[in-house]
């Protein structure tokens, strides 16, 4: 049996699945933010928990809002920012008494998908996660790719290309920096362009979701479609970098923006504007397991 673990920074899921990877039981509960300790504490209950629904024992794998230093263990880049500067997999293995694997949550994404969802039987899968955040994961013949720093793909935290005067030094983010694609791109991000931009002509306009704002745009709303227009070309500009980079054979998109129709009929022309190549013919796709694909593709990370 295979048991995954996601610990994202809202939420803490665990999923057990079978060696074809049929799902046996999954339970879902907040994480306890900034208490790594009462984390740590969680995870080992929940995964006692699945495995005495199961009446198995399993092997287990972490996805982690962040990533490991390959040569000391510490954890680095993490979006829950507690986790940073510790040693999260020894910490892991002691709790859970087992050896542990862990990788960063869009890798797990990535694997997910390319194992069994919208990127099997691509050898290159790049796995986009845009919902509160965004981070991107590879995957290569099922496997994630991490590279000597643990950072491949992290296109999230480049700065957005080729900004105009007004993106300049864009928003701050919580890396320390400013500018970063991420702080373009995300579900709150693009709330925040809307409003930012109806307050120009509204007191206290309401401030609307990214859902309300499609809303806007489905009906006509002139600043809403000029707003997404803007959104699109911005997602577009940091995917042309992993592109130009690395080519992949499919896009799989993942996160709360991935469910909007929209964007797999308005991105890929704004992609094939943005990169190198006068031609892009890679496929974007959303992810056929929607928000559990990270938590299965930490369980898939035993996966030989």
């Amino acid at each position: 049996m295979l048991v995954g673990v996601d610990w994202g920074g809202t939420k803490i899921e665990v999923v057990a699945l079978g060696e074809a990877g049929a799902e046996l039981a999954r339970v879902r509960v907040a994480t306890p933010r900034s208490d790594y300790d009462g984390c740590l504490a969680l995870i080992a209950s929940l995964v006692g928990q699945v495995e005495s629904t199961t009446g198995r024992t399993g092997t287990v794998g972490v996805g982690l809002p962040g990533s490991l230093d390959p040569r000391t263990g510490l954890a680095k880049g993490a979006s829950s920012t507690w986790l940073n500067g510790r040693p999260v997999e020894s910490d892991l293995e002691r709790v859970l008494d087992r050896p542990v694997r862990t990788s960063n949550d869009a890798d797990c994404f990535a694997v997910s998908e390319a194992v069994d969802g919208s990127g099997a039987g691509y050898r290159v899968v790049l796995g986009v996660i845009i919902g509160t955040g965004t981070g991107a994961g590879i995957a290569i013949d099922g496997r994630a790719h991490h590279g000597p720093n643990n950072s491949a793909a992290e296109y999230g935290h480049n700065q957005l290309p080729r900004p105009d005067v007004s993106e300049i030094p864009g928003p701050a983010c919580y890396c320390g920096r400013h500018g970063c694609v991420e702080r373009w791109v995300s579900g709150p991000s693009f709330a925040r362009d809307y409003h930012q931009h109806a307050s120009v002509d509204l007191i206290d306009p309401p401030r609307l979701s990214a859902k309300e704002i499609l809303e806007q745009v489905r009906s006509g709303n002139r600043l809403a479609q000029l707003v997404w227009d803007r959104y699109l070309d911005r997602l577009a500009r940091g995917l042309s970098i992993v592109v130009n980079t690395l080519d992949p054979d499919v896009i799989v998109l993942g996160g709360g923006m991935s469910n909007i129709p929209e964007l797999y009929t308005g991105l890929p022309a704004r992609v094939a504007g943005a990169t190198f190549s006068p031609c892009f013919y890679t496929p974007i796709v959303p992810a056929t397991h929607g928000d559990s694909s990270g938590v299965r593709g930490a369980a898939w990370l035993w996966k030989d």
